[in-house]
C-alpha cells in the first residue's frame, strides 16, 4: 500500500501512534536547531518548530504526498523544557517537576494541498519524587531523549499523579488533532 503521508520524524513513539490508527507513512527525519528564540512563548515555540520541520521536509522531497511533523515540549510555568543534555540536566528537570503540575504542548503541522496546524495542551501533575527514584529512573536510559526528561508511556508513567488532556499528545502525537488534520487533506481513517 502506498504511503498516505510522510512523517518528518524518527520518533518511534510517533510511528507507533500512526500505526495504531492505521495510517501508512514513510519517514523523513528532519534535524533542526531546537533552541527557543529570545522571549519565545511555549505555544509559539512548538508551532514554529513543527512548521519548520514540515516545511524543510517538503522542500527536501518535492513531493505531492502530505508531510506531517510534530514537536513536543514540557512547560513548567514559563520554562520550556526540551530533551535533557545529560544526567545532571535530566535530574534537574525531574527535581523541578517533582510534586508540581506542568503542561505538555504538542504542535502538529501537516503540509499538503494546504498547510494546517493544531496544538494539544495537556496538564500533567507529578507526585513528589525521591532523589533515589530520580537516579534509578536515569539509570533506565529512558529520560535521555524525552522532553522534560520523562516518558509517560514508559516507566516514567509511575510519577504521574494525574493528567488532564491528551495522553497521546504527551507521548508525542495527539491522535484527535492528527485525525482532524488528516481529514482536511482527504485522508480518512476508516475507509
Amino acid at each position: 500500500m502506498a504511503a498516505q503521508i510522510i512523517l518528518a520524524s524518527a520518533s518511534p513513539r510517533r510511528k507507533e501512534l500512526l500505526d495504531q490508527i492505521k495510517v501508512t507513512y514513510v519517514t523523513c527525519p528532519v534535524d533542526l536547531d531546537e533552541t527557543p528564540l529570545c522571549n519565545e512563548a511555549p505555544l509559539d515555540y512548538v508551532q514554529r518548530l513543527a512548521g519548520e520541520k514540515s516545511a524543510v521536509c517538503l522542500a527536501r522531497l518535492q513531493t505531492d504526498v502530505p508531510v506531517l511533523a510534530a514537536d513536543t515540549t514540557v512547560v513548567l510555568g514559563s520554562l520550556i523544557m526540551g530533551k535533557p543534555k545529560d544526567k545532571i540536566d535530566a535530574l534537574a528537570m525531574l527535581a523541578q517537576l517533582s510534586g508540581k503540575t506542568h503542561h505538555v504542548y504538542t504542535a502538529i503541522s501537516l503540509r499538503g494541498h494546504e498547510h494546517n496546524q493544531a496544538v494539544s495542551v495537556t496538564e500533567v501533575t507529578f507526585r513528589c519524587l525521591t532523589d533515589q527514584e530520580m537516579l534509578d529512573y536515569w539509570d533506565t536510559g529512558e529520560p535521555l531523549d524525552k522532553a522534560g526528561g520523562y516518558a509517560i508511556q514508559g516507566r516514567g508513567g509511575v510519577f504521574v499523579e494525574s493528567i488532564k488532556g491528551s495522553f497521546s499528545g504527551v507521548v508525542g502525537l495527539p491522535l484527535f488533532e492528527t485525525a482532524q488534520l488528516l481529514a482536511k487533506q482527504g485522508i480518512e481513517l476508516f475507509k
